[in-house]
């Protein structure tokens, strides 16, 4: 299972037949009577994704395919266009009027009682809520009982294939590289007295990630001081700051190979522009990284014991950590993310604060593991990726994992970047 059920998308003449049974037989051991995919000009992204489906053409109409966990899957388009699914098995009814799709859903759903769909109950997980409210009262109306899809679409979507693990593996191998080049790059301009910013900062490594091959979604983060309190700070040509001695800087990077099918790396590190980091700011990073260990460690040891864990423990265990030590109101996201062909993935997040994401977290899944503390003043991040190995349990693949400060001044890369 954890190396043939990842979304990336697939030629079209591609038999979908063995995805298909797969699916059926998700559906049985999670007793589901069936899986009601519905998508309206392309807003259900996973249900595409959890299909393979490739299309030239944008569908204008909407189309549901109904794969029961036994039996004939149906495939129910527009008669307008009636090839929106051409190439999945299935019986194909057509539809042109709001009555007659009605009643061929009451067809295809019959005797069904309990169906997923991509729906969160009280929007726990809005990133799986794509089923608009009235499509789930108009299933709900037929007698059919509506449930989340949220783990059927992580085991069919989240999980890595051997070849993307590899790919994920490169690409945090290079970022690596880029963040010591851009410390050695701030390091020389400050022992050269030579101006330099978090934007000058932020386009080397843009330009270091069309050198690597690397392609993302938005240029990386390059923070100082206060401005790394704000998680999500981006610096942009015309508003940034000057990077100077004695400050903390912050470096956010996440990038993916340039090719299809391809997961992101995402990791984040802390320098310190002078030879010895002050107590406060080091205090700080070792508060942050007990409790990134705190869910490494939840996670590995379940996983030892042959035991599931869950986002939201996780999440809670890296909590708890910064809530002993006082800092609990300054750390204000998730501990981690799930990682896949977008930066922030479709699997579970470490995650109890934001939203409450009860997902297990599945052998051949990657995620970050990154807490945070925001203080007024300056605020500090660590993140690292994990992959959780189906063999070995949880694997660092961000590594070496940073363990302190980097003092710019009397710092030196392990190797030559």
């Amino acid at each position: 299972m954890a190396h043939s059920m990842n979304g990336a998308p697939v030629p079209p003449d591609v038999d979908r037949g063995p995805r298909v049974a797969s699916i059926q037989t998700a559906l049985q051991e999670a007793g589901l009577d069936g899986w009601l995919l519905a998508d309206f000009r392309g807003r259900n992204v996973l249900a595409n994704r959890v299909l393979q489906r490739v299309t030239e053409q944008q569908n204008t109409r909407r189309w549901f395919y109904w794969i029961p966990a036994q039996g004939e899957p149906v495939r129910i388009c527009h008669a307008i266009e009636p090839r929106c699914l051409d190439g999945y098995p299935g019986a194909l009814r057509l539809y042109a009027g709001w009555r007659q799709l009605h009643e061929v859903l009451q067809t295809a759903l019959q005797g069904a009682r309990r169906v997923a769909m991509e729906y969160s109950p009280n929007n726990d997980i809005p990133y799986v809520s794509l089923v608009d409210a009235g499509t789930v009262e108009l299933v709900r109306g037929l007698g059919v009982e509506v449930v989340s899809s949220a783990d059927l679409v992580q085991r069919f979507e989240a999980v890595w294939t051997d070849e993307q693990r590899a790919m994920h593996m490169e690409a945090a191998r290079r970022l690596l590289r880029i963040k010591d080049r851009a410390l050695l790059y701030i390091r020389q301009a400050l022992l050269r007295h030579r101006p330099i910013t978090e934007y000058d900062v932020q386009q080397y490594i843009w330009r270091m990630y069309r050198q690597e091959g690397l392609v993302a979604d938005h240029p990386p983060i390059v923070a100082v001081n206060q401005n790394a309190s704000n998680p999500h700070y981006t610096p942009t040509k015309t508003e940034h700051a000057p990077i100077r001695m004695g400050d903390l800087i912050l470096i956010d990077l996440w990038a993916k190979l340039n090719r299809p099918g391809a997961i992101y790396a995402d990791t984040t590190w802390m320098a310190y522009a002078g030879k010895e980091v002050p107590p406060k700011y080091a205090e700080i990073f070792q508060i942050v990284y007990e409790a990134q260990s705190a869910a490494y460690d939840l996670i590995a040891q379940r996983f030892q014991a042959g035991q599931p864990v869950y986002g939201w423990e996780a999440d809670d265990a890296a909590r708890g950590v910064i809530r002993q030590k006082g800092y609990e109101a300054y750390f204000i996201h998730r501990t981690g993310h799930s990682i896949g062909q977008e930066v922030h993935g479709n699997g579970a997040n470490l995650d109890n604060l934001e939203t409450r994401d009860r997902r297990q977290l599945l052998p051949g899944t990657g995620f970050s593991i990154e807490p945070g503390i925001y203080l007024p003043e300056f605020g500090v991040r660590s993140e690292m990726d994990v992959y959780l190995d189906p063999k070995a349990g949880p694997i660092i693949t961000t590594a070496p994992r940073q363990t302190a400060i980097i003092p710019l001044l009397s710092w030196r890369p392990a190797a030559a970047p």
